[in-house]
Protein backbone atom coordinates (compact mmCIF):
# COMPACT_ATOMS: atom_id res chain seq x y z
CA UNK A 1 0.00 0.00 0.00
CA UNK A 2 1.22 3.51 -0.82
CA UNK A 3 0.17 6.15 1.70
CA UNK A 4 -0.04 9.89 1.13
CA UNK A 5 -1.00 12.85 3.22
CA UNK A 6 -3.77 14.97 1.72
CA UNK A 7 -1.67 18.04 2.48
CA UNK A 8 1.60 16.57 1.21
CA UNK A 9 4.77 15.98 3.21
CA UNK A 10 4.67 19.24 5.12
CA UNK A 11 6.48 19.85 8.40
CA UNK A 12 5.51 22.88 10.51
CA UNK A 13 7.75 25.06 12.66
CA UNK A 14 6.55 27.51 15.30
CA UNK A 15 8.68 30.54 16.10
CA UNK A 16 6.22 32.25 18.47
CA UNK A 17 8.36 31.43 21.51
CA UNK A 18 11.47 33.13 20.15
CA UNK A 19 12.27 36.71 21.20
CA UNK A 20 12.11 39.20 18.37
CA UNK A 21 15.61 40.16 17.10
CA UNK A 22 16.47 43.82 16.56
CA UNK A 23 15.51 45.45 13.27
CA UNK A 24 18.53 45.73 10.89
CA UNK A 25 19.84 49.23 10.22
CA UNK A 26 19.56 50.32 6.56
CA UNK A 27 22.91 50.25 4.79
CA UNK A 28 24.60 47.97 7.33
CA UNK A 29 26.58 44.91 6.31
CA UNK A 30 25.66 41.66 8.07
CA UNK A 31 27.10 38.19 8.33
CA UNK A 32 24.24 35.92 7.26
CA UNK A 33 23.91 32.13 7.45
CA UNK A 34 21.68 30.56 4.80
CA UNK A 35 20.63 26.99 5.55
CA UNK A 36 20.08 24.99 2.38
CA UNK A 37 21.42 25.34 -1.17
CA UNK A 38 18.20 24.58 -2.98
CA UNK A 39 16.21 27.11 -5.01
CA UNK A 40 15.23 29.18 -1.96
CA UNK A 41 18.70 29.22 -0.45
CA UNK A 42 20.41 30.12 -3.71
CA UNK A 43 18.15 33.05 -4.52
CA UNK A 44 18.32 34.31 -0.92
CA UNK A 45 22.12 34.20 -1.03
CA UNK A 46 22.18 35.94 -4.40
CA UNK A 47 20.19 38.97 -3.22
CA UNK A 48 21.76 39.15 0.22
CA UNK A 49 25.17 39.39 -1.37
CA UNK A 50 23.85 41.86 -3.95
CA UNK A 51 22.89 44.08 -1.01
CA UNK A 52 26.44 43.87 0.32
CA UNK A 53 26.07 41.24 3.02
CA UNK A 54 28.53 38.42 3.75
CA UNK A 55 26.90 35.04 3.19
CA UNK A 56 27.67 31.46 4.12
CA UNK A 57 25.42 28.71 2.74
CA UNK A 58 25.19 25.44 4.68
CA UNK A 59 24.29 22.42 2.54
CA UNK A 60 23.94 18.90 3.93
CA UNK A 61 24.46 17.21 0.57
CA UNK A 62 27.41 17.36 -1.83
CA UNK A 63 25.76 19.51 -4.52
CA UNK A 64 23.37 22.42 -4.95
CA UNK A 65 19.74 21.91 -5.93
CA UNK A 66 18.01 20.75 -2.76
CA UNK A 67 14.90 18.72 -3.46
CA UNK A 68 15.64 18.88 -7.20
CA UNK A 69 18.61 16.53 -6.81
CA UNK A 70 17.24 13.10 -7.75
CA UNK A 71 18.38 10.23 -5.53
CA UNK A 72 17.33 6.69 -6.51
CA UNK A 73 17.87 5.55 -2.93
CA UNK A 74 15.04 5.55 -0.38
CA UNK A 75 14.92 5.69 3.39
CA UNK A 76 15.40 2.65 5.61
CA UNK A 77 11.84 3.09 6.94
CA UNK A 78 9.53 3.42 3.90
CA UNK A 79 6.67 4.92 5.93
CA UNK A 80 8.95 7.49 7.60
CA UNK A 81 8.02 6.91 11.26
CA UNK A 82 11.33 5.65 12.66
CA UNK A 83 13.27 8.67 14.02
CA UNK A 84 16.55 6.74 13.61
CA UNK A 85 15.92 5.97 9.93
CA UNK A 86 18.41 6.87 7.24
CA UNK A 87 17.01 10.18 5.95
CA UNK A 88 16.97 10.95 2.22
CA UNK A 89 16.29 14.62 1.56
CA UNK A 90 14.67 14.49 -1.86
CA UNK A 91 11.13 13.30 -2.61
CA UNK A 92 11.65 13.21 -6.39
CA UNK A 93 10.41 10.20 -8.34
CA UNK A 94 12.05 9.27 -11.62
CA UNK A 95 9.15 10.32 -13.86
CA UNK A 96 8.47 13.68 -12.18
CA UNK A 97 7.90 16.73 -14.36
CA UNK A 98 7.08 20.25 -13.24
CA UNK A 99 3.41 21.12 -12.80
CA UNK A 100 4.12 24.74 -13.76
CA UNK A 101 5.39 25.99 -17.12
CA UNK A 102 9.04 26.94 -17.14
CA UNK A 103 8.17 30.57 -17.96
CA UNK A 104 6.82 31.13 -14.42
CA UNK A 105 9.48 29.07 -12.59
CA UNK A 106 12.55 31.13 -13.41
CA UNK A 107 14.00 33.99 -11.39
CA UNK A 108 13.33 37.45 -12.83
CA UNK A 109 16.93 38.23 -13.80
CA UNK A 110 17.69 34.69 -15.00
CA UNK A 111 14.93 33.24 -17.24
CA UNK A 112 14.40 29.48 -17.28
CA UNK A 113 15.48 28.81 -20.88
CA UNK A 114 15.86 25.36 -22.43
CA UNK A 115 18.94 23.36 -21.49
CA UNK A 116 18.23 19.79 -22.64
CA UNK A 117 14.48 19.23 -22.17
CA UNK A 118 12.52 21.53 -24.53
CA UNK A 119 9.08 20.87 -22.97
CA UNK A 120 7.23 23.70 -21.23
CA UNK A 121 6.67 21.34 -18.29
CA UNK A 122 10.16 19.82 -18.15
CA UNK A 123 11.51 16.87 -16.19
CA UNK A 124 13.21 17.40 -12.85
CA UNK A 125 16.74 17.14 -14.26
CA UNK A 126 16.09 20.25 -16.37
CA UNK A 127 15.27 22.22 -13.20
CA UNK A 128 18.49 21.02 -11.60
CA UNK A 129 20.51 22.15 -14.62
CA UNK A 130 18.85 25.57 -14.35
CA UNK A 131 19.69 25.88 -10.64
CA UNK A 132 23.29 24.84 -11.26
CA UNK A 133 23.59 27.46 -14.00
CA UNK A 134 22.08 30.10 -11.69
CA UNK A 135 24.56 29.23 -8.93
CA UNK A 136 27.50 29.36 -11.36
CA UNK A 137 26.38 32.58 -13.04
CA UNK A 138 26.29 34.54 -9.79
CA UNK A 139 29.25 32.91 -8.02
CA UNK A 140 27.17 31.21 -5.35
CA UNK A 141 28.92 27.83 -5.33
CA UNK A 142 31.94 29.39 -3.65
CA UNK A 143 29.71 30.39 -0.72
CA UNK A 144 28.52 26.83 0.00
CA UNK A 145 29.86 24.56 2.72
CA UNK A 146 28.92 21.22 1.23
CA UNK A 147 28.23 18.11 3.31
CA UNK A 148 27.76 20.29 6.36
CA UNK A 149 24.68 19.87 8.53
CA UNK A 150 23.28 22.51 10.87
CA UNK A 151 22.19 20.96 14.17
CA UNK A 152 21.28 24.07 16.17
CA UNK A 153 20.25 27.70 15.65
CA UNK A 154 19.49 29.98 18.59
CA UNK A 155 19.42 33.64 19.61
CA UNK A 156 22.23 34.90 21.82
CA UNK A 157 23.12 38.30 23.27
CA UNK A 158 22.70 41.46 21.21
CA UNK A 159 20.16 39.78 18.96
CA UNK A 160 22.76 37.69 17.14
CA UNK A 161 22.41 34.04 16.21
CA UNK A 162 24.49 31.05 17.23
CA UNK A 163 24.76 28.40 14.51
CA UNK A 164 26.17 24.95 15.31
CA UNK A 165 27.22 22.80 12.36
CA UNK A 166 29.22 19.66 11.62
CA UNK A 167 30.62 18.08 8.49
CA UNK A 168 28.89 14.82 7.66
CA UNK A 169 32.21 12.98 7.31
CA UNK A 170 32.66 13.06 11.07
CA UNK A 171 34.07 16.49 11.76
CA UNK A 172 33.80 18.25 15.11
CA UNK A 173 30.98 20.63 15.99
CA UNK A 174 31.59 24.20 14.86
CA UNK A 175 29.92 27.10 16.68
CA UNK A 176 29.66 30.45 14.89
CA UNK A 177 27.85 33.72 15.47
CA UNK A 178 25.85 35.42 12.70
CA UNK A 179 23.83 38.61 12.50
CA UNK A 180 20.96 36.83 10.73
CA UNK A 181 19.86 33.35 9.64
CA UNK A 182 17.73 32.43 6.63
CA UNK A 183 16.23 28.93 6.86
CA UNK A 184 15.79 27.41 3.37
CA UNK A 185 15.85 23.68 4.09
CA UNK A 186 12.41 22.98 2.63
CA UNK A 187 9.54 21.01 4.12
CA UNK A 188 9.37 17.77 2.12
CA UNK A 189 11.67 15.52 4.16
CA UNK A 190 9.28 14.75 7.04
CA UNK A 191 6.24 12.78 5.82
CA UNK A 192 2.75 13.52 7.13
CA UNK A 193 0.53 10.48 7.28
CA UNK A 194 -3.22 10.18 6.94
CA UNK A 195 -4.87 9.04 10.21
CA UNK A 196 -6.87 5.95 9.27
CA UNK A 197 -8.09 3.58 12.03
CA UNK A 198 -6.64 0.10 11.63
CA UNK A 199 -3.58 1.05 9.60
CA UNK A 200 -1.25 -0.12 12.37
CA UNK A 201 -2.61 -3.64 11.90
CA UNK A 202 -2.44 -3.60 8.11
CA UNK A 203 -0.14 -6.52 7.15
CA UNK A 204 0.59 -5.41 3.59
CA UNK A 205 3.36 -3.17 2.33
CA UNK A 206 3.10 0.51 3.30
CA UNK A 207 5.19 3.43 2.15
CA UNK A 208 4.95 7.20 1.90
CA UNK A 209 5.25 8.96 -1.43
CA UNK A 210 8.49 10.51 -0.16
CA UNK A 211 10.05 7.08 -0.75
CA UNK A 212 8.52 6.38 -4.15
CA UNK A 213 10.92 6.33 -7.10
CA UNK A 214 9.85 3.93 -9.88
CA UNK A 215 6.76 1.76 -10.58
CA UNK A 216 8.44 -1.61 -11.19
CA UNK A 217 8.16 -2.87 -7.56
CA UNK A 218 4.36 -2.73 -7.96
CA UNK A 219 4.23 -5.08 -10.95
CA UNK A 220 0.89 -7.00 -10.99
CA UNK A 221 -0.09 -5.73 -7.52
CA UNK A 222 -3.28 -4.07 -6.30
CA UNK A 223 -2.34 -0.67 -4.87
CA UNK A 224 -4.35 1.79 -2.75
CA UNK A 225 -3.19 5.41 -2.84
CA UNK A 226 -4.42 7.57 0.03
CA UNK A 227 -4.70 11.18 -1.14
CA UNK A 228 -5.39 12.86 -4.46
CA UNK A 229 -3.09 15.86 -4.63
CA UNK A 230 -0.38 16.44 -7.22
CA UNK A 231 2.01 13.64 -6.26
CA UNK A 232 -0.87 11.16 -5.97
CA UNK A 233 -2.09 12.05 -9.46
CA UNK A 234 1.39 11.54 -10.90
CA UNK A 235 2.26 8.37 -9.01
CA UNK A 236 -1.09 6.65 -9.50
CA UNK A 237 -0.71 6.91 -13.27
CA UNK A 238 2.93 5.87 -13.08
CA UNK A 239 2.07 2.75 -11.09
CA UNK A 240 -0.91 2.00 -13.35
CA UNK A 241 1.53 1.18 -16.15
CA UNK A 242 2.56 -2.01 -14.31
CA UNK A 243 0.03 -2.73 -11.54
CA UNK A 244 -2.99 -5.02 -11.66
CA UNK A 245 -5.15 -2.28 -10.19
CA UNK A 246 -4.71 1.19 -8.65
CA UNK A 247 -7.35 2.67 -6.32
CA UNK A 248 -7.13 6.34 -5.31
CA UNK A 249 -8.86 7.25 -2.02
CA UNK A 250 -9.69 10.96 -1.97
CA UNK A 251 -11.35 13.15 0.63
CA UNK A 252 -11.30 16.29 -1.56
CA UNK A 253 -12.82 14.98 -4.80
CA UNK A 254 -16.50 15.20 -3.90
CA UNK A 255 -17.37 16.91 -7.17
CA UNK A 256 -15.42 14.46 -9.29
CA UNK A 257 -16.79 11.32 -10.88
CA UNK A 258 -15.88 8.29 -8.81
CA UNK A 259 -15.17 5.03 -10.54
CA UNK A 260 -12.88 4.00 -13.36
CA UNK A 261 -10.78 6.89 -14.66
CA UNK A 262 -10.80 7.85 -18.37
CA UNK A 263 -8.00 6.33 -20.40
CA UNK A 264 -7.24 3.54 -17.92
CA UNK A 265 -8.60 0.04 -17.43
CA UNK A 266 -6.99 -0.40 -14.02
CA UNK A 267 -7.34 2.98 -12.27
CA UNK A 268 -10.26 3.94 -10.03
CA UNK A 269 -11.14 6.99 -7.89
CA UNK A 270 -12.94 6.38 -4.56
CA UNK A 271 -14.04 8.34 -1.48
CA UNK A 272 -11.55 8.44 1.40
CA UNK A 273 -10.82 5.22 3.28
CA UNK A 274 -12.64 5.29 6.64
CA UNK A 275 -11.12 2.22 8.30
CA UNK A 276 -8.64 -0.49 7.43
CA UNK A 277 -9.06 -4.20 8.27
CA UNK A 278 -6.37 -6.89 8.31
CA UNK A 279 -6.87 -9.44 5.54
CA UNK A 280 -6.54 -13.19 5.93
Amino acid sequence: MVRFSEEGNMATWSLHSLPKPPTPSPGSTYNVAVIGAGAGGLVAARYLRLDGHKVVIFEREDKVGGTWVYNPNVESDPIGLDPSRTVIHTSLYQSLRTNLPREVMGFREFPFRVRKDPRRFPAHHEVLLYLNDFASKFGLVELVRFETEVSYVGLVEDGKWKVKSRRRDGGIDRDEIYDAVVVCNGHFTEPRLAAIPGMDAWPGKQMHSHNYRVPEPFQDQVVVIVGSSASAVDISRDIATVAKGVHIASRSSANQAYGKQPGYDNLWLHPMVQISFPFS
